[in-house]
């Protein structure tokens, strides 16, 4: 959806024309998955599949939402603002909006229309780029300064309150500050981070999406968190200095396993390797090691979120599997939360129409499913759009 496009279904639907129109991106995570709400390491992009968004202060107390994509209207006053339940798409603008009262800001009313092409369900964060483009399209209108690591964490603030899935800031922080041609590593503890370029004229990150919805509010997501906070209990006991799975070592977790148990010694055991993945692989794309090197350290990743963490699915492990055998296929995982969603792979850029050749009829043979995918580039953050 162009701006022209965008800006003429706005007038359509108001009878005015948009003050901003701006552009929230998607996100892939090349490595790092479930350390985030674990005060770890991160390894994300923006891409460019994208919601974008059409926005105007209308000086009423009223907030008139439209999503275009499925032609649907909110409409409700500003001092009304209140979770919806059903899991209701409107959620993401309107946690954002009770962030910022929470904040003491005054927001009048406003019409937002917006649409885009991030496939829902697929694991790229589309809910990430719904509330970071209205947070930072309200920054934007009511001149609030708001930094950007800011407007992060109030998206995020509004995932957790509204649409009930404790999330990480990994997702709201890629979007938020994605810069074309780099990955970003984000420490989730310190929130420094470092862009690392990858060189997507050699290789490509291709998406293969299970089919699989993953509905995180309702899966193991928040249990996965509970999981790791028991951990972190225990292994204080014999360590005070663990605060969380950052502070953990493989040889502390072997110390504790008795009293760990078997699944959260598993839970826990993951995210200490993750960690050290992320810094293994920011290691060798700085060194310029062949792309065979960073691939081999995917397919560690999904191994450990298969049988260690537990939230891969058989749709996944099947395209994890024939990615081994595919053409010019370096590595891949599966990416998100789990329990669906895509695999992350990392194609040798000449071997892409074969990779998804190979990939499309297998998952056909083997799932039983029709493979939708995406080949993605690495994209700017949030920004505005110009006519």
């Amino acid at each position: 959806m162009n701006y022209s496009t965008l800006s003429a279904a706005f007038e359509r639907h108001f009878g005015a024309a948009p003050a901003l129109v701006l552009r929230a991106p998607g996100r892939i995570n090349l490595i790092g998955e479930h350390t985030d709400y674990n005060d770890g390491l991160v390894l994300p992009a923006a891409i460019d599949k994208e919601i974008r968004f059409a926005l105007r202060l209308t000086g009423t107390d009223r907030i008139r939402l439209r999503a275009l994509d499925f032609e649907a209207s909110y409409e409700v006053a500003v001092a009304d603002v209140a979770p919806l339940p059903g899991g209701h798409w409107a959620n993401y603008q309107l946690g954002v909006v009770a962030g910022l009262l929470k904040r003491g800001v005054k927001v009048p009313g406003f019409d937002c229309a917006f649409g885009g092409d991030i496939p829902s369900g697929a694991g790229l964060s589309s809910s990430a780029a719904a509330e970071c483009g209205i947070a930072w399209g309200l920054n934007q209108l009511l001149h609030l300064g708001l930094d950007t690591m800011t407007l992060a964490h109030l998206s995020q603030t509004a995932e957790h309150e509204y649409a009930k899935v404790m999330c990480g800031l990994m997702d709201q922080f890629a979007s938020l500050f994605g810069r074309a041609g780099h990955v970003v590593e984000l420490d989730c503890r310190s929130l420094e981070y470092a862009y690392f370029p990858l060189d997507t004229t050699h290789a490509r990150l291709v998406l293969c999406n299970s089919g699989v919805k993953h509905a995180l509010g309702d899966s193991e997501y928040n249990t996965r968190r509970q999981e790791c906070a028991r951990g972190v209990a225990i292994l204080q006991k014999h360590k005070p200095a663990i605060k969380s799975l950052r502070d953990a070592t493989l040889p502390d977790i072997e110390a504790a396993k008795a009293e760990l148990g078997e699944v959260v010694e598993k839970r826990c055991r993951y995210v200490v390797e993750e960690n050290q993945r992320v810094q293994t692989l920011t290691a060798r794309l700085v060194e310029g090691k062949p792309l065979s090197e960073v691939g081999e350290l995917l397919y560690a990743s999904h191994a450990g979120l298969r049988d260690l963490y537990q939230v891969s699915c058989a749709e996944l492990d099947v395209l994890e599997e024939l990615a081994h055998h595919a053409p010019g296929c370096y590595g891949a995982r599966m990416m998100g939360g789990g329990f669906g969603g895509c695999t992350l792979n990392l194609v040798a850029a000449t071997e892409v129409d074969k990779f998804i050749a190979f990939m499309t009829s297998g998952y056909q043979e083997k799932a039983g499913r029709k493979l939708d995918t995406y080949v993605t580039n690495l994209a700017d953050g949030v920004g505005e759009l110009r006519g």
